[in-house]
């Protein structure tokens, strides 16, 4: 039986359009269009004088009819200004889509609009028939290509993250002698190196594939703490992880995996780390609130859906369960501000 509006009277009623369904279909080729934009540096052109379609096509080494055709698009988009004749960037686009500029953001689209992920959201139908991945390369993977961009990349995402998981191990850290730190499936390794960055006595182990680790270790170097970087290549349910550690981190990883495979995998943090360490997870959190007020993690549970074969976005009180399943105690939530992550701190039991 159909339950309608009418029978809930406690709910505001929204009526779905139309117009809300087509955006719906129509949204990819927004998303095409500006990640060709970015691509092929159209931002860039106008940003540095080039405002007529034959002037960005000379600069950018485009054809012309196809470089006026992506600016109109643009324009529609409200992405570039024009009077029909000229192109000029819209108020904000220069802090933002212009490369080089402290606040560009365009190299997100390699993570959030990756090849990977839309060759991959192809597989959704089979994906729901299976309950998981269909595809022939995904996120559990080895040495997934799409690691590569996410270490390169995803650092400006993650930066907030870094600092309020370095906030919150500061007084504790404070007082040790050494801090050696195991950073599980690193990627960008942001989150080691933010804590060795702050604390001169850190060392960090870096464990992650070993196409990846390259691209981690040039971010060590760019925030001058690679003297203190350690790589463990390989699987991190497999790799010897060495230790003991006085923290480990595992960071933007659980999300990939059930509940149980995710407390097989706190259990071995636990095997390396110091009696009195801290562990610390990083991530995507669904809440109580109804779907339409919580979108960004159930659109992500939806990717891992088709990328993994068991991972979906856990909710605050399952990565409590799973600290606790493992053996820690004393797990503290700490919010990252303006997003769906959260920092998790916890100890061993006695």
């Amino acid at each position: 039986m159909t339950l309608h509006h009418a029978e809930r009277p406690h709910e505001d009623v929204s009526v779905l359009t139309r117009a809300e369904v087509f955006d719906l279909l129509l949204a990819y080729k927004n998303t095409a269009i500006l990640v060709t934009a970015l691509e092929l540096g159209v931002f860039d052109a106008v940003a540095a004088g080039a405002i007529s379609p034959d002037e960005v096509a000379h600069r950018q080494g485009l054809d012309p009819r196809g470089t006026r055709l992506l600016l109109n698009a643009l324009s529609s988009l409200g992405l570039l200004d024009s009077d029909g004749v000229s192109y000029l960037l819209p108020v904000g686009a220069d802090k933002l889509l212009v490369r080089g500029e402290p606040g560009f953001v365009g190299d997100m689209a390699k993570v959030m609009a990756s090849k990977w992920e839309w060759d991959a959201l192809t597989t959704l139908p089979d994906a729901v028939r299976r309950g998981g991945t269909v595809a022939a390369q995904h996120a559990e993977t080895p040495e997934y290509a799409y690691w590569e961009d996410f270490a390169a990349y995803a650092g400006a995402v993650a930066a907030p993250a870094a600092e309020v998981t370095a906030d919150a191990l500061a007084s504790w850290a404070a007082g040790r002698d050494q801090l050696d730190v195991l950073d599980m499936a690193c990627g960008h390794g942001l989150y080691g190196y933010t804590l060795a960055a702050r604390n001169p006595r850190a060392r960090v182990w870096s464990l992650d594939w070993p196409n990846v680790l390259p691209v981690a270790l040039e971010r060590a170097a760019r925030m001058g703490v690679a003297d203190r970087v350690s790589t463990i290549a390989g699987d991190m349910f497999e790799a010897d992880l060495g230790g003991p550690y006085d923290a480990v981190l595992i960071t933007n990883v659980l999300h990939h995996f059930s509940e149980e495979r995710a407390v097989e995998l706190l259990r071995r943090a636990a095997g390396v780390l110091a009696p009195d360490g801290r562990m610390v997870v990083v991530g995507f959190t669904v809440s109580d609130a109804p779907q339409a007020e919580d979108a960004a993690a159930h659109l992500f549970s939806i990717l891992m859906l088709i990328w993994t074969h068991q991972g979906e976005v856990h909710s605050l009180q399952s990565y409590e369960r799973m600290l606790r399943d493992a053996g820690f105690a004393h797990v503290k939530p700490h919010p990252v501000p303006a997003s769906p992550l959260w920092v998790l701190t916890a100890s061993r039991t006695a």
